[in-house]
């Protein structure tokens, strides 16, 4: 005959439990914040407005789900080691069924959390406007770059025409209509919205500049005006983001930002020389797969003939 066991009192936290808990909530929001931080020193330079804008709001989601990853992990790690039961103790942990204190924390706290982080995003989003007329792109005060009042004294300055965008399979070919240049170089004045109509001329392709934390797909059929603000001098990367076919790796191009006097002057130096044929990675390559002796049997796309331009860039030009 066995004897019946009385069931023990259910446990509950004490507030030396509370208080440990707290510390280590603390602890890991400090620490979530340097992460957030540090999440800055992983991404390329930033040479617009908007990687200043990006790099915010992913220092942000770093933060935060750091603090959510450390404050997981470190529960988990902390009921392991500290709040094991007693050997043969087989009762119940803190009663939480039916808490509606807990219930609203745990349907409240991830509810807020999740439009805190999409009201935050939509407003980079809209900050940047990066598509379409900017009439309401103001952000340039908000950042810090220019103070309201400095701005309110500067002179108007007249608005350039977009330069055109042009890509194909493969290859990037600028041309800037009021000086009647071709490049396949893309130079833009600093601290000066630069205003593009990027145009496929085949397929869909994606205008990708690191540095600037800006992407657009180039949709054929269709002229898109893009826009975006350089901010820092110097020469950068632009690849294609989207598979356009064999050869899209090697549609890449470099965009110079530079000061307007120098911008002035390469429009010049530009305008003053011939159209000459550029050098094109991808018809090079595929010039080169004629001499093989041995062929695949399959049909590729045939890349379009190298771009005749007045300014070419060289691959082995450095960018950052």
């Amino acid at each position: 005959m066995t004897t019946p066991t009385t069931p023990k009192k259910p446990r509950s936290l004490s507030f030396r439990t509370v208080a440990q808990l707290v510390a280590l909530a603390i602890a890991d929001a400090a620490i979530s914040l340097w992460v957030g931080r540090q999440a800055y020193l992983w991404m390329p330079p930033q040479a617009s407005a908007e990687a200043v804008l990006v790099d915010d709001l992913f220092g942000f989601l770093t933060t935060i789900g750091s603090f959510i990853f450390l404050g997981v992990t470190t529960a988990l790690l902390y009921s392991v080691l500290f709040q094991r039961a007693d050997k043969y103790d087989i009762s119940d942990g803190p009663p939480v069924e039916g808490n509606l204190l807990v219930e609203i924390l745990w349907t409240t706290i991830p509810l807020g959390l999740v439009i805190w982080i999409a009201t935050y995003s939509y407003q980079i989003y809209d900050q940047m406007a990066i598509l379409g007329p900017m009439e309401h792109m103001n952000h340039v005060p908000q950042l810090g770059l220019m103070p309201p009042a400095e701005a309110a004294t500067l002179p108007a300055v007249p608005e350039r025409t977009p330069i055109e965008v042009h890509v194909r399979q493969w290859a990037w070919e600028f041309r800037y209509p009021d000086q009647n240049i071709v490049s396949t170089e893309l130079h833009l004045p600093v601290n000066e919205r630069a205003r593009l109509k990027l145009i496929s001329e085949d397929v869909l392709h994606g205008f990708y500049v690191p540095a600037f934390r800006v992407k657009q797909d180039v949709i054929p059929g269709s002229t898109i005006d893009f826009g975006f603000m350089p901010i820092r001098e110097g020469r950068y990367r632009l690849r294609d983001s989207d598979y356009s076919g064999t050869y899209f790796a090697a549609n890449q191009g470099v965009v110079v930002v530079e000061s307007e006097e120098a911008y002035q002057q390469w429009l010049a130096d530009a305008a003053a020389q011939p159209l000459t044929e550029a050098d094109n990675r991808a018809f090079r390559e595929f010039t080169k797969l004629g001499d093989r002796p041995i062929s695949a049997g399959w049909k590729t796309v045939e890349p379009a003939p190298p771009p005749r331009v007045n300014f070419a860039s060289s691959e082995e030009d450095s960018y950052e």
